[in-house]
């Protein structure tokens, strides 16, 4: 949500950012104009952008910035749905660095006065010697999009000579508001780095996650292998025997008729080399069979109980002894170990379950509950209650048919 008008007491504009450069500018009113459709960017289609609110006083240093995201889509057009109130922020931020007219408000993911937007925020690199706040005062004393500076008049207020103590007591009074300027980026700059740390951690996760995947699919691959060799193995010892059993089956009849057949004893003897031709071919196709289904159960045996590959995610996380931390609501934080990552992964749900001593489908009925607590009776016209209810937040405290229904409904 933007106001395009300019403030009052001074200007706004909105920087575009991209590592620690800005990459564009503009007024707040154009970035007014975006949001409404009116223009698109083409260059940034299919972005999520990171940009900052900059206000600025009469004499154009810095009062406030406001660091948020905005997705452009495919068209290079803002997204219809982003309504952060970014101005309204700003007038909330709490202090921030100094960066030329006093401590200014700062609004960004870690430092957010309205929790629910926080996720639409970004926290700035405060990095020593090449961060975004120096990129911002660059940007602003270049002054390209041309705001007028006005400088404050000075007013001729009659000063009366300080004494020394005077004197001493203001230098102290500096003295401490700087300590306390510095205090405070100190502590915004150790927010940002926990920030950091913990999208760090959620990569960390999906990479190992799309990892186990990967592993899993190649194991039904070999299991489906061996499955198929398996069935084609029974069925070439099921004709073998069959086979046999003609071939045996024959003899018999040859050795009946032997004496006045001696015509068909020859076409026989020319069959019967033949079938054994045919049997000895059928078996040495089993024994490579049987070879292959050998090397196909080895290496299922080795993928089962190989270890992670040097360098590899999982074996730095097991070299490092690191704990995956996984929240469930009912059971809070879980530390995974490292043989029950995989346990985990396979059901999340049901992990979490088995913490709350509970089945899986118990546990899921109580997480509806507590996802969205309104009565569930339904009436003869199939119409549910949703009268809001009391919250259960412990799974086995919770009894279906009775805490998941209203006063009136369990009556």
């Amino acid at each position: 949500m933007v106001n395009a008008g300019q403030a009052a007491d001074g200007y706004s504009a909105v920087f575009f950012v991209e590592g620690n450069q800005i990459a564009r500018q503009m007024r707040l009113s154009e970035f007014g104009a975006f949001l409404d459709g009116y223009v698109g960017l083409s260059d940034l289609a299919e972005t999520d952008v990171r940009a900052v609110l900059v206000n600025l006083s009469p004499n154009l240093k810095v009062t406030s910035l406001v660091f948020f995201r905005i997705w452009f889509d495919d068209e290079g057009r803002a997204d219809s749905h982003w309504n952060v109130p970014i101005e309204s922020l700003a007038d909330q931020g709490a202090k921030g660095p100094n960066m030329g007219g006093g401590a200014i408000r700062l609004v960004c993911r870690s430092q957010c006065p309205a929790p629910e937007f926080a996720n639409e925020l970004w926290d700035p690199d405060m990095t020593p010697g090449n961060n975004h706040f120096q990129a911002i005062r660059k940007a602003v004393d270049a002054n390209t999009l041309r705001f007028q500076k006005i400088e404050p008049e000075e007013e001729n207020i009659p000063v009366l000579t300080a004494t020394s103590s005077s004197s001493e007591a203001g230098e102290g009074s500096r003295d401490r508001a700087r300590l306390a300027q510095v205090l405070r980026e100190q502590r915004l700059r150790i927010k940002t780095l926990q920030s950091v740390h913990r999208d760090s951690l959620a990569d960390l996760q999906r990479e190992h996650r799309l990892e186990m995947q990967g592993l899993r699919g190649e194991m039904a691959d070999l299991e489906q292998r061996y499955e198929r060799l398996r069935l084609s193995n029974e069925q070439l010892k099921q004709r073998l025997s069959q086979r046999n059993e003609q071939y045996l089956s024959m003899q018999e009849k040859m050795a009946e008729g032997r004496d006045d057949q001696g015509r068909e004893d020859a076409n026989a003897s020319a069959e019967t080399v033949l079938l054994r031709e045919q049997l000895e071919r059928k078996q040495r196709e089993l024994e490579l069979r049987d070879e292959k289904i050998v090397a196909l159960e080895q290496d299922r045996h080795d993928l089962l109980h190989r270890q992670p590959p040097e360098e590899s995610l999982l074996e730095q996380l097991r070299a490092q002894a690191v704990f995956l931390v996984a929240y469930h609501p009912g059971v809070g934080h879980i530390t995974l170990p490292y043989e029950e990552i995989d346990t985990y992964f396979g059901n999340p749900l049901g992990y979490a379950a088995e913490r709350c001593s509970l089945n899986e489908p118990a546990y899921r009925e109580w997480l509806a509950h507590y996802e969205h607590p309104v009565c569930n009776h339904v009436d003869e016209d199939g119409r549910a209650c949703g009268e809001p209810i009391m919250r259960i937040t412990q799974p086995a405290e919770f009894e279906p048919g009775r805490d998941d229904r209203c006063e009136h409904h369990q009556a």
